[in-house]
């Protein structure tokens, strides 16, 4: 029965964001399920089909993909009104996907499952895939590539995250280089320590062709 729940989520995701630019696509979230379930099997916890689920499901209800974050979570609860998951499976992912994401700064996650996921998603936002998604999303938010003129942002609620004055680059200071000493398992500092050297590289790169000199 958990094969048919996961066809029905794999079906459902690619349906809603197939087609998105943002970074945000079925390859993402294909890339963050296996991602998750390495990260489970590396130290072998938490229950394999939640995590694989709330892997799935992670970004239907993303307030950056809809009109409001109420719009993606009717969606997904739709969803499950239509597939009748088991109410203790159900409850479990929606704990997961409603605190994982970064902008929510939820500190002390709900469950094992919960940091399994959100380190295999905050993997996908670090290193070279996450350098591209960086620069497809400020793209499609209409944001600068660089500008020296802003200043990184330290402390910012939901809202400001979301909505305020920022750059691509100036991501990289506000989230991504934080990324690695907010991890929970061992298996995914390890795979963090590459890519987050690898960012580091790339920033050094972009600010000396950045800064062209006779």
């Amino acid at each position: 029965m958990n094969r048919f729940y996961i066809e029905q989520a794999e079906a459902f995701v690619k349906n809603q964001l197939g087609n998105d630019t943002s970074g945000h696509d079925w390859n993402h979230i294909d890339r963050v399920r296996k991602l998750a379930l390495h990260i489970a099997r590396g130290g072998n916890q938490g229950n394999h089909f939640i995590i694989e689920m709330a892997a799935l499901l992670h970004d239907i209800p993303d307030g950056k993909l809809h009109d409001s974050e109420d719009e993606g979570w009717n969606i997904l609860m739709n969803w499950f009104s239509q597939i009748k998951l088991p109410p203790e499976a159900e409850r479990a992912i929606i704990d997961i996907i409603s605190t994982i994401s970064f902008s929510a700064g939820v500190d002390v996650l709900p469950s094992v499952e919960a940091k399994i996921v959100q380190d295999a998603d905050r993997l996908d936002a670090i290193g070279a895939i996450g350098i591209a998604r960086t620069f497809a999303y400020g793209g499609k938010k209409g944001q600068a590539i660089y500008d020296p003129d802003i200043e990184v942002r330290e402390h910012m609620s939901k809202q400001e995250y979301r909505s305020g004055r920022s750059s691509s680059v100036h991501h990289f200071y506000e989230k991504l280089l934080k990324l690695k000493g907010m991890l929970h398992t061992d298996t995914a500092r390890k795979i963090a320590n590459e890519r987050h050297e690898f960012m580091e590289t790339f920033l050094r790169q972009f600010y000396k062709e950045w800064d062209v000199t006779e």
